[in-house]
């Protein structure tokens, strides 16, 4: 039997839905001659399953990452973006880090609670919680679960400081959090702005605010008084990567102070995916893309070298470098500043403990 060609699906960024690489078998659609194969296929729902997880505060030494603890809300994220570098941890779960990663979801409903336990742990020490780092915390299902807002509401009421990276203008529900917290210096927000292409973010971030929703966004919090940035991430050579000064003018006039960059990375099951999708919705410079991203990356599509996964290396990530510290001096952006006030912060309260005298 011949196996079937998978197909770009309506509102998902993932064109394949391949087997995790843990798994003992892999599986592959075949046309069994009745003419399955020529109808189109059916609408694919988005589940959401409970992570009953029993910690929720992540924590890493990596040397290029500028924050040493995170929480992440949710596994897998519906915003379908192909090109996202957390799809490979669903295959942990014994699912695709395709399809699966953006319509099989996992939340963690005890996450405030969890979180709350662990910050009164008496050896627990105050520093920066940085939220968006892996699946975006305002993805959709976050406007019925309320997950993340309960995380921020224990972290305003104990006085801790948090860095939000997102996608999403949902960030904009909570601004009667993040706006006091924001005066008391215990709140940075950055919003992940690809493109300015309308049609690209549709195809490359399907489920995700659009780039005038995200400039609204970052606009609304600067008014709101929120620190907030820019992040032009992924930058993907010969495919967006023109943009780069656009969006960063774009962003400053909206009201960022800050800016980063962060070129594509493909680790993994990564590689196939966004291989997949060049050629599905940009065949004509798919070959291209894919021969400069792997100039940037020594040969390979992708170098996981502390230092060098961020940034690439040869030619062209020098000159990508280079043109974001031109753009970024022209316009008045700093590097994002990931320092907060930690004098302030106190264990959240139990019912039961001994009132303070202070």
């Amino acid at each position: 039997m011949d196996a079937i060609a998978d197909r770009a699906r309506k509102g998902r960024g993932a064109v394949s839905n391949a087997t995790g690489r843990y798994e003992p078998t892999q599986r592959v659609a075949v046309d069994d001659g009745w003419g399955a194969a020529d109808a189109e296929p059916p609408p694919l729902r988005t589940t959401v399953g409970i992570d009953r997880a029993r910690r929720v505060i992540t924590t890493n030494d990596s040397p290029d990452v500028p924050f040493d603890r995170s929480i992440n809300p949710y596994r897998g994220c519906e915003h379908g973006c192909v090109y996202c570098f957390a799809r490979p941890t669903h295959a942990w779960l014994g699912l695709s880090p395709g399809l699966d990663f953006e319509s099989r979801l996992f939340a963690k409903p005890d996450a405030p609670a969890l979180l709350a336990a662990e910050l009164r742990h008496p050896r627990y020490r105050c520093q920066p919680i940085a939220m968006g780092t892996n699946t975006d915390p305002y993805q959709p299902v976050e406007r019925t679960m309320g997950i993340t807002r309960g995380i921020l509401e224990v972290l305003a009421a104990c006085d801790h400081p948090v860095t939000i990276v997102t996608k999403s203008a949902l960030v904009l529900r909570d601004l009667d959090l993040l706006a006091p917290m924001a005066a008391k210096g215990l709140a940075q927000v950055a919003l992940s702005v690809t493109t300015l292409d309308r049609d690209l973010a549709r195809r490359m971030e399907p489920r995700a605010a659009t780039p005038e929703r995200r400039l609204d966004a970052i606009r609304e919090l600067a008014r709101a008084g929120v620190p907030v940035g820019v992040l032009t991430a992924p930058m993907i050579p010969a495919l967006n990567d023109w943009e780069l000064e656009r969006i960063l003018a774009a962003a400053a006039a909206a009201g960022a102070t800050t800016a980063a960059y962060v070129l594509l990375r493909l680790p993994l099951e990564i590689e196939q995916l966004f291989a997949e999708w060049l050629a599905e919705h940009a065949p004509g410079r798919a070959a291209h893309v894919m021969a400069i991203v792997r100039e940037m990356r020594g040969g390979k599509a992708y170098d996981s070298r502390w230092g060098k996964r961020m940034r690439g290396t040869g030619v062209h990530a020098e000159l990508l470098a280079q043109r974001f510290r031109l753009a970024v001096r022209r316009l008045g952006l700093g590097r994002r500043d990931w320092r907060l006030d930690t004098s302030r912060f106190r264990p959240p309260e139990r019912a039961g403990d001994q009132l303070s005298l202070l």
